[in-house]
């Protein structure tokens, strides 16, 4: 049998396998679909979206949580030839207008919630198809699929699709400006799904869950491409909340998260072996992390364990790590995977310390997601691996890297010119990040081109590399953003954790938990100030911050500060922020203005 060349062709393939297993269901098991019925629901979706003349060069928008109908709808409009693509749940109207002008699509598939803003948007739509209540002006989908002819040829529609037809668009969230609709075809979508698996190895049946939006490119290739391509079972997660009960229902065999939420899950294992009531158990956990510390470090110095250190680990392992996984709900796992932003190699050490085999991934929307990884047998944590097989790269003369190959995307749509600063007449991408690449193949990401930073004595440094040292240090740190540009030292602009504000507060009695009461609140002030210096020490001395301010804020997803993918709006930042910029470099150091907490300033105070 010929590879499939299509997410068409691919899904009819693998839904023939085994039509009784399950392919995707809720947390817990309530509502499942099994290959057979979704194969079905595929078929109605099309049959009633080509009866309202949906079809080749056509663009489908949905937009709603992460829930079992998204699959057989998008999957459904895919059959049709169409493109699909989703929206980020909290776009604003004015947004969503800039973005279904730019896509074209005529008809959108939402849930009751989004109606209102999809209308407000002021873009007209032939059809809004509404999947979980009804709202006058709306169709169900069960009226969506009584649309469907009988004479409907599916076989012949969706076998019509070709390789080089769009199979769905990707925003990226630009740190300025609007963002960039990337066109990706079928084929790019073959291949990618193809050399990701060569090397991280994808199986019918693995398990995987989606709580990453489904218009974030992440959750598009390795929970719905991979599963139309390899025959996964997703689990969906409607809200980042019920992830642990998730990954405890699922043990997922393989699986994926940004870097906030290994963070997360680093503290949460931490928080919980501090606060153990029970003195004996507390031993053993303290024990085993610090077994699982030593084999980080090894891993992290690319120095194996002595013997002695290895019959640790085993022991520990077997004791307490293994129970630790099984808690966790990673203990299947045959890999994981980091990705859509830098992570600090710390906290990669700490999984693969706990016997999580992890790796990191590096790509972009623009070269359809990852280009690329290596398996965590062989990864070198703080690289992201080598490139897929079958793309090229090199590095240009400022250091910036370049990739050509079947992953690079069509062009940016409706948008000529910033394709054309993109792609190059030879068929590089021109990525924008700073790569290098040692003896072996292994790449290591510098940071963005245009986000250097080169301070008052010359000294180029990398922001994000600082950033990701200080709040690898503590979780309490949402978000900060480094000052040092032409400056004579190094400063931050930090965000606290929206997530950990009240179970801090609480767990500290403090009475109020508002951003502005806890930047204020001393305790608060002290424990990111310790995080800060714990920070620096792994730092050169010139990337080293001075001097911080914790601001009385949470930054939002989608908000003037970072983008709804995580990134940093660094000249919006700057600009928005300029007064306690400026604040920060006061020859004398203002009160608010506050400083890392290393035993010696702690002792002097």
């Amino acid at each position: 049998m010929s590879e499939p060349n299509t997410s068409c062709a691919a899904f009819q393939q693998i839904a023939a396998v085994d039509p009784g297993a399950v392919a995707v269901r809720n947390i817990g098991g309530t509502h499942t679909l099994t290959w057979g019925e979704y194969a079905a629901q595929v078929r109605a979706v099309a049959a009633g979206l080509a009866a309202l003349g949906i079809g080749r060069g056509d663009t489908v928008a949905l937009m709603m949580t992460n829930r079992v109908e998204f699959y057989p709808l998008e999957v459904g409009a895919q059959h049709t030839g169409a493109t699909s693509f989703s929206v980020y749940n909290t776009l604003s109207a004015e947004q969503l207008h800039y973005v279904f002008t730019n896509a074209g699509n005529r008809i959108v598939l939402c849930e009751a919630q989004f109606v209102g803003r999809v209308r407000a948007s002021g873009v007209p739509m032939q059809t809004i198809v509404c999947v979980d209540a009804p709202v006058p002006g709306t169709v169900s989908v069960a009226q969506l699929v009584s649309l469907g002819r009988h004479d409907f040829d599916f076989e012949a529609t969706w076998q019509a699709v070709t390789p080089e037809d769009i199979v769905t668009l990707c925003y990226t969230s630009g740190t300025t400006g609007n963002p960039k609709g990337v066109e990706i075809s079928h084929a790019n979508l073959a291949f990618e799904c193809r050399a990701y698996a060569s090397v991280m190895p994808v199986d019918f049946g693995d398990r995987m869950t989606s709580f990453l939006p489904t218009a974030h490119m992440a959750d598009r290739v390795t929970c719905l491409y991979l599963h139309e391509f390899y025959g996964t079972q997703i689990t969906v997660v409607p809200d980042r909340t019920q992830l642990p009960a998730a990954l405890a229902d699922v043990h997922p065999t393989i699986w994926g998260a940004v870097p906030r939420v290994w963070e997360k899950l680093k503290a949460a294992v931490e928080f919980s072996v501090a606060n153990e009531a029970d003195p004996e158990r507390k031993a053993a956990l303290t024990w085993a992390l610090e077994a699982a510390g030593r084999k980080a470090e090894a891993q992290l110095a690319g120095a194996p364990l002595d013997d002695t250190q290895a019959a640790e680990w085993d022991k520990a392992d077997e004791l307490v790590l293994s129970k630790l996984r099984a808690t966790l709900g990673l203990d299947q796992l045959k890999w994981a995977l980091s990705g859509a932003a830098p992570i600090p190699a710390e906290t990669l050490g700490f999984f693969f310390g706990l016997g999580i085999p992890i790796s990191e991934v590096w790509g972009m929307s623009e070269l359809t997601c990852i280009a690329s990884v290596s398996p965590p047998a062989q990864a070198r944590l703080g690289t992201v691996g080598k490139l897929l097989p079958g793309l090229e790269s090199t590095i240009a003369d400022d250091g910036e890297f370049l990739v050509r190959g079947p992953l690079v995307m069509r062009e940016y749509r409706k948008e000529p010119d910033k394709t054309g600063d993109a792609l190059d007449a030879d068929g590089w991408l021109h990525t924008g990040d700073i790569v290098t690449e040692d003896a072996d193949g292994y790449l290591r990401v510098v940071d963005r081109k245009k986000e250097i930073i080169i301070d008052a004595g010359g000294k180029n440094m990398s922001p994000a590399n600082i950033e990701n040292t200080i709040k690898a240090a503590t979780p309490l740190i949402g978000t900060l953003a480094t000052i040092g540009d032409r400056r004579p030292y190094i400063t931050a602009l930090i965000v606290l954790d929206a997530e950990s504000a009240a179970p801090y507060a609480a767990a500290h009695g403090l009475p109020d938990a508002s951003p502005a009461a806890l930047a204020a609140h001393p305790e608060v002030i002290a424990e990111i100030a310790r995080g800060v210096a714990a920070g620096n020490i792994r730092l050169s001395r010139v990337e080293q911050i001075k001097r911080f301010t914790i601001l009385p804020t949470f930054w939002e997803p989608g908000g003037d500060e970072i983008t709804l993918t995580m990134k940093l709006r660094r000249k919006p930042i700057a600009e928005k922020y300029a007064a306690e910029i400026e604040h920060m470099y006061a020859p004398e150091r203002p009160a608010d203005v506050h400083e890392p907490l290393t035993e010696e300033t702690s002792a002097a105070q």
